[in-house]
Order: structure tokens, then C-alpha cells, then sequence
């Protein structure tokens, strides 16, 4: 028998169809539970509705398949794997966060000895492990730790990161001296680092392992002021503007075209969706690029990218507005 990782709340879907009379349904994953998607389809269909499976990325609550959903002729979206983070009224969506259902225990009793270091620490989480807060923050108290736990307002649950948003982090990070971050992968730990700058350990439920991600962290920056340097010698600009509901920063981009042209610089606005290599590289009379939307891609696909691809952080910092080293120690990113 296959035993479930996450919790999908089957009987939820049942009944939010049955309740709001939905006719036809959009149901939305994230990448790496998609594979659930026919499961889920089958028992939202028995409970009498038409179901679809949106088969694009989905790569946060500010991706919401909302104008999908409004073409689709859906009566209901089911957004699985985050918590709310934008009001919308187009479609009315339902946000299921798809809990872990696994200890977190033994990978904070590992990650402890790592925080030796330390004595005040900043507890951070994703939306899966959430309900386990408690938990390590008295495991944390019982190890002899001052703990701080942020709640900026901004996000459904005090300690909750996501991908673009550290103001949790951020709320707590000057009486803190290192953050213990819960849940899978280095992803969101290298996020609080870069946000905050202070040191982030991880304790990972699913590998049941801690570590640093300290080293990550330094190659990034190196990488970032080597993307800086190289686009400096930039004549042109592409200044991406996000086309995803939470992505949208229209005024921040015209801000940024017009201290580009101020400069000397020729700087043209691009309407994107999904920002990939294959998409700027349509765009060859363009020598470096400005992310106005979702500044992970910058951060975590340089890489792949064949020209400089900023944040508007580090374009302040290319036009001498910002210092890049009080820029890293304020945090290179998130509000």
C-alpha cells in the first residue's frame, strides 16, 4: 500500500465542489506533485464537476493559473502546495497547502550541534512543515537557544517563507545571530541568507539531515557581483516586466528604464510570462537584462542565462546608487 507523503485533502476537494456547486474545476500543482494530478481529477470528478489539470509550471501562489482558469470557463480553482498570497476575485480559489506528514524531530536534533555557534536563533519554515513550529521551537528552547519567530503580516503564518518573501525573516533578523530553517532542499534556506545575511542552517524532515548552506550562499554572491561587472559594460537593457498575478511590478520597471536612459543607456520594456534562456535569447541586440519580476531567477538560474540578468538591487548598485557591500549586508533581496 502506498503510503502519502504529503497530505492532499481529498474529502476538502469533495466538499468545497459540492458546497460552492461547482460545475468545472481547474486544479493547479506545482512542480514535482503534478504526478498527483490524475488522482486528484478522479475524485474531484465523483464529486460531479468537469476537471482539469493545468499542465504548465507553477512555480508559487503568484503564479495562479487565474486568466487560465477565467478561459477555461472554471467555477473553481484549486491552488495545491502554498498558502494565499494575492487577492484575486476573477475565479474563486481555494488554497489547499499539501502538509508533510513526517517528523521533523531527528533533523533538528542534527541541526542543533551545527547552531553551536549561536545562542539566538531565528526559527523560519515552509507552509508544509508549518504545523510543526511548536515543536522545534521547543526542541530549540530545550537545547538553550533564545528563539524568534517573525510575523510580518504579509503571509498566511508567522515563520513561513516562500520563494520571493523573507519579511518574516527579515522582521527578526537584527536580534537574532542565525536562522534554523525546517523543510526540503537548500532552496528557501539560500533565499534567507541572501535576504537577511545572516548564516542559515538546514534541517531537512525528508532527508532527516541538517547542514549550511554558508558556502552556497558565498558562490552566489561571487556570481552575482560578477553579473553586475559584466553588465556593466552594457550599452542596452531589456527591463522584463512579470505577466503572472504576483510578478506584476509595472512601476518599478519604468522606474528602472528611465534611471537606465538617464545614464546613457538605451533600455527597452519586455512583457513576459515565463523568463527563460530560450526567450531572451530572441532579443540579440540586447546586452544585459533587468528582472522586475520574480528576482529567484536571477539569483538561482545565472547560470543558464547567456547574458547579465539583474535585480532592480543590483541595477542600483550598476548605477552607483547603492553600495555593493552595504547591499550584502542588508540583504540582497526580499522585503
Amino acid at each position: 500500500m502506498k503510503v502519502m507523503t504529503f497530505d492532499f485533502e481529498e474529502k476538502r476537494l469533495s466538499e468545497e465542489i459540492t458546497k460552492r456547486g461547482a460545475k468545472r474545476v481547474l486544479i493547479q500543482l506545482p512542480e514535482g506533485l503534478k504526478k498527483e494530478g490524475s488522482r486528484l481529477a478522479a475524485v474531484a470528478e465523483k464529486a460531479g464537476a468537469l476537471v482539469m489539470v493545468s499542465a504548465d509550471p507553477c512555480y508559487g501562489a503568484c503564479d495562479l493559473a487565474t486568466l487560465d482558469g477565467k478561459s477555461l470557463g472554471a467555477d473553481l480553482i484549486f491552488h495545491y502546495g502554498h498558502s494565499k498570497m494575492i487577492e484575486q476575485e476573477q475565479v474563486p480559489t481555494v488554497y489547499i497547502e499539501v502538509k508533510a506528514k513526517v517528523s521533523v524531530k531527528e533533523a533538528v536534533k542534527k541541526a542543533i550541534p551545527l547552531l553551536k555557534r549561536w545562542k539566538k536563533i531565528g526559527l523560519i519554515i515552509t507552509v508544509q512543515h508549518i504545523q510543526t513550529l511548536d515543536e522545534v521551537r521547543k526542541l530549540l528552547l530545550e537545547a538553550g537557544k533564545t528563539v524568534a519567530i517573525g510575523d510580518a503580516r504579509r503571509l498566511e503564518h508567522a515563520g513561513q517563507v516562500i520563494g520571493c518573501d523573507y519579511s518574516n525573516a527579515k522582521s527578526v533578523s537584527k536580534e537574532i545571530e542565525a536562522f534554523l530553517f525546517v523543510g526540503g532542499g537548500r532552496f528557501h534556506a539560500l533565499g534567507a541568507t541572501l535576504a537577511t545575511a545572516k548564516p542559515t542552517i538546514v534541517a531537512d524532515p525528508f532527508e532527516k539531515r541538517a547542514y549550511s548552506i554558508e558556502k552556497e550562499a558565498q558562490r552566489i554572491l561571487r556570481q552575482r557581483w560578477a553579473s553586475i561587472c559584466e553588465a556593466e559594460k552594457a550599452e542596452s537593457f531589456g527591463v522584463l516586466i512579470g505577466l503572472k498575478n504576483g510578478q506584476k511590478r509595472f512601476t518599478e520597471a519604468l522606474k528602472i528604464k528611465e534611471k537606465l536612459e538617464k545614464s546613457g543607456r538605451k533600455a527597452t520594456l519586455l512583457a513576459v510570462r515565463d523568463i527563460t534562456p530560450e526567450v531572451l535569447t530572441q532579443f540579440p541586440d540586447i546586452d544585459a537584462f533587468v528582472n522586475t519580476a520574480c528576482p529567484r531567477v536571477s539569483l538561482d538560474e545565472a547560470s543558464k542565462f547567456l547574458k547579465p540578468v539583474l535585480t532592480s538591487n543590483e541595477t542600483f548598485v550598476l548605477l552607483g546608487e547603492t553600495d555593493w557591500e552595504e547591499l550584502c549586508r542588508k540583504g540582497l533581496f526580499g522585503n
